[in-house]
């Protein structure tokens, strides 16, 4: 019997899972360099959709010991639901393998938490790092923002003539026969509206930003008066090379707003609800 590939892929998210990469990683804290490595894994804790960088602990110029988590310590996983799918807003610290949350000390530069030892044989040696505790991430000599790519991400841009509206609480947001759709894996397909089909008497400027390592630098604009409406919608104004059809076009969350293309309202997938 044949088997449809996305639904065994979700299925691997319980698991610990690592990949090896062949491109040469550094980390840095200022000028230094921290971490250097052409034997870098990429890694998956369960549940998580994005993966870290994992470097042989040889390829750490830092001091590595058990973290000490003080006397009382939070649990980073106690508002985290059982059956969460965790991205990127979650927390390093909130491991869901078995393992041993390390302390880096290079020089002057104190790191508590920042690295993990998972406790598999497959990733004996190994030390998981923290992205965000780093000031700089280099594949080769490219920097890379936001998290770790991922090689299984995909990010596809295609122009269409279908006629596309997104509407919240009633009120027309956007409207097109231009939409861009951009269809990213295990995310929802997004449309990019023109900006000049967008009523932008709806929308306020917001002081969110974001980074994809995909995509590029995002700022937000919401909808005032309605409780679905903050950081609504986003543009990239910084776009990187492989997405640049994307450049000044906006588009919206509908998972929060009522979609149309060509009259037929979109329901979103079940398994793309985190």
């Amino acid at each position: 019997m044949a088997q449809q590939i996305s639904p065994a892929f979700w299925e691997l998210l319980p698991q610990l899972r690592f990949e090896p990469t062949p491109r040469r990683i550094r980390a840095q804290l200022g000028n230094n360099t921290v971490v250097d490595s052409d034997h870098a894994y990429l890694v998956y804790e369960p549940r998580r959709v994005t993966p870290v960088y994992a470097v042989p602990a040889r390829d750490i110029s830092a001091e590595l010991k058990a973290h000490d988590a003080g006397p009382y310590p939070e649990d980073p996983l106690a508002h985290v639901p059982p059956n969460a799918l965790m991205d990127p807003r979650y927390p390093f610290t909130a491991h869901t393998a078995p393992g041993q949350p390390l302390d880096l000390q290079a020089g002057s530069h104190g790191l508590p938490g920042a690295g993990f030892r998972p406790d598999d044989p497959d990733l004996a040696d190994y030390v998981v790092l923290d992205f965000d505790a780093f000031d700089r991430w280099l594949e080769e000599d490219e920097e890379i923002r936001g998290h770790p790519r991922d090689p299984f991400h995909r990010v596809d841009a295609r122009q269409s003539s279908r006629a596309v509206r997104v509407h919240l609480g009633g009120r027309l947001l956007a409207e097109t026969r231009q939409p861009l759709f951009v269809y990213e894996t295990m995310l929802p397909p997004r449309t990019y509206f023109p900006r000049e089909d967008v009523d932008w008497d709806a929308l306020g400027a917001s002081l969110t930003r974001s980074e994809c390592p995909y995509k590029g630098t995002a700022n937000y604009w919401s909808v005032s008066g309605h409780p679905a409406g903050a950081d609504l919608a986003w543009s990239y104004e910084s776009v990187l090379p492989d997405s640049a059809q994307l450049k000044d076009r906006v588009s919206f969350f509908d998972e929060r707003t009522e979609v149309y293309v060509d009259d037929a309202k979109q329901e979103i997938n079940s398994l793309f609800r985190f």
